[in-house]
């Protein structure tokens, strides 16, 4: 174990594991903390404590697909989010987290927070139903915010339907005086500009690709103390760096997914340490156009 200091130190046992069960621990989630995301989750907790008023400010949250704003979410969800029961018996769920529908339908938008809180209802009922049924869970469970994922995905639908949809936000905003979080790609950008109302209820929070600076030789030495190989990779030196660079493009979940299979590679051939030869050789993950193409 001493000599895994390479390894943050709540995972140094998982070295001694044998080399499937090591693979497997590296198919688990795992958060990895980095200054944009620790940064936005500060935000998203000051909306949640931020005091009750008519117009609650609301938050937009972009990105390239598979960029880490799901996991970033769900971050917050983890910490801050899991329902209890208060000193005066009554639940609190403080986060709920939903999904927006397929495309703009103000019903199924309804559905999906109400699946959010196992409660019994009909699909078949009116959207005045509905709505204040959503209301009523949301008010009952003391909901501090409403994060919608999958944001851009009320783009598809009619005009109509999409101002539904963005109508309904603003009502449970108005209504409830809680903060609302989109989380989507950047073409989410452009539901906000359905009304100018909706643009300026929220404010908008990008997250970038990463560049190839010091700030992301950082991330991949944060990497490195979660993979649980034997021998220290140094993968932030400036070659290796450059390199995990150019194949995963800067995305975030495209870097995971290079540094598992190099560290899979790695843990198979008992090289037991990330290399230049390893890294060259999965250039075949590099995204193309956002579909990842394996090069075999």
């Amino acid at each position: 174990m001493n000599g895994y200091a390479h390894i943050h130190p709540d995972f140094r046992e998982v070295c001694a594991r044998s080399a499937q069960e090591r693979i497997a621990f590296m198919q688990e989630p795992r958060w990895i903390g980095y200054s944009a995301a620790n940064q936005i989750l500060g935000a998203l907790r000051d909306l949640m404590e931020r005091p009750t008023r008519p117009r609650m400010p609301n938050l937009l949250l972009v990105g390239e697909p598979n960029n880490g704003k799901t996991t970033i979410i769900r971050r917050l969800f983890d910490l801050h989010g899991h329902g209890y029961v208060n000193e005066e018996s009554e639940p609190v769920k403080p986060v709920i987290l939903t999904e927006a529908p397929p495309s703009a339908d103000e019903k199924g938008f309804y559905i999906s927070i109400l699946e959010r809180f196992w409660t019994p209802y009909r699909a078949t009922d009116p959207v005045t139903k509905l709505r204040y049924q959503v209301v009523h869970q949301l008010r009952y469970c003391h909901t501090r915010v409403l994060i919608i994922d999958e944001f851009h995905s009320l783009l598809t639908g009619s005009a109509i339907k999409q101002r539904e949809v963005m109508n309904a936000i603003k009502f449970l905003c108005n209504e409830l005086m809680i903060p609302i979080v989109g989380v989507g790609t950047r073409e989410a950008v452009r539901v906000l500009h359905t009304d100018p109302q909706h643009a300026s209820r929220f404010d908008v929070i990008s997250l970038s690709l990463w560049q190839l600076d010091r700030d992301f030789q950082k991330l991949l030495a944060s990497f490195e103390k979660v993979l649980p190989l034997r021998e220290p990779s140094r993968l932030a030196q400036p070659e290796l760096a450059s390199a995990l660079h150019a194949i995963s493009g800067g995305n975030l979940g495209d870097l995971h997914r290079l540094l598992v299979e190099c560290a899979t590679a790695a843990i198979m051939s008992k090289a037991e340490r990330i290399d230049l030869d390893i890294v060259k050789s999965k250039a075949g993950l590099q995204p193309t156009r956002g579909i990842r193409e394996i090069t075999l």
